[in-house]
Formats: C-alpha cells, structure tokens, sequence
C-alpha cells in the first residue's frame, strides 16, 4: 500500500513537472509570436500608413482610446484613421515588455513609441510615449488586437 501510494504521488509530480515544463514552453512561442505581431503591426504602419495597419491588426471588436474617445470595432477603428491622420503623421513604436496567458489565448504588451508630426510651418514634432496593447488570438490562430 505504502509504495502505491509513492508510486501515485511520484507520477503526480512528475505530470505536474511535464506540464509546467510544457507551459513555459509554449508561453515563450506565444511571446516571440506576439513581439513578432508587433513587429509586423510597426513595420506595415512605416510601409503602408497607419490606416491599414490598423484596420490590419484590429480585431473585428476592436477598441482604441483616442482623443479621449473609444473607437469601437474595426470598421470604425478604419474610419477614423482615415478621417484623424494627416499623411505627415506617423507612428513608430516597440514593446518592451509582453506577457501571454497560461492559455495561450490573450497576451498584452506595452513598450514606448514616438509619434511624428510635420506642422505647415515645415517642422517636425516629435510625441513620446507609452503604449498598451491587449491580444486576442482568433479562431483562425492569427494575433489581432482587441485594445490599443
């Protein structure tokens, strides 16, 4: 009975061991994921404006915080852009830190980013700041973005 009972407690320790091993594991997958997401998101932003990278990246449900208003959903995440962001705008930016969840199903980031603007006078200004993303992995296993 007695080395049953270790048997059993052994082989729970080492499924626990396993999993654990395994959820880092995939959690440090999820994370290179995410920071490459990220990259993908900066770098469409550089190549294409910031409109279609972020109608690109949004969720269909979406949210971003701008001007102190919430922009709900893709198609009016796309909206605004469209109608908010002069041509001599743009938008750079880096996370500097990414967490996902054990699941694998959320993850979040933040990171500094610098926002550019020419004025009519010809001269360049520069914004800096902090940013925030949540992620959400779709049905389909792609990374969008349900809050910026």
């Amino acid at each position: 009975m007695k080395k049953h009972a270790l048997f059993l407690l052994f082989s729970f320790l080492m499924s626990i061991g396993c999993t654990t091993a395994d959820t880092k594991t995939n959690r440090e997958k999820w994370k290179s994921e995410i920071i490459q997401v990220e990259k993908n998101f900066n770098d469409m932003a550089q190549d294409k404006g910031l409109t279609a990278a972020f109608h690109h990246f949004a969720a269909t449900d979406g949210v971003i915080k701008r001007q102190n208003k919430i922009v709900k959903g893709k198609v009016a995440i796309q909206e605004w852009y469209k109608n908010d962001v002069q041509p001599n705008e743009t938008l750079t930016w880096k996370p500097t830190f990414v967490e996902v969840s054990s699941a694998g199903d959320l993850a979040y980031t933040y990171g500094n980013f610098i926002f550019t603007s020419i004025d009519s006078s010809g001269t360049k200004k520069e914004n800096k700041g902090i940013f925030h993303t949540v992620w959400k992995r779709q049905s389909n296993g792609e990374w969008k973005f349900v809050w910026d």
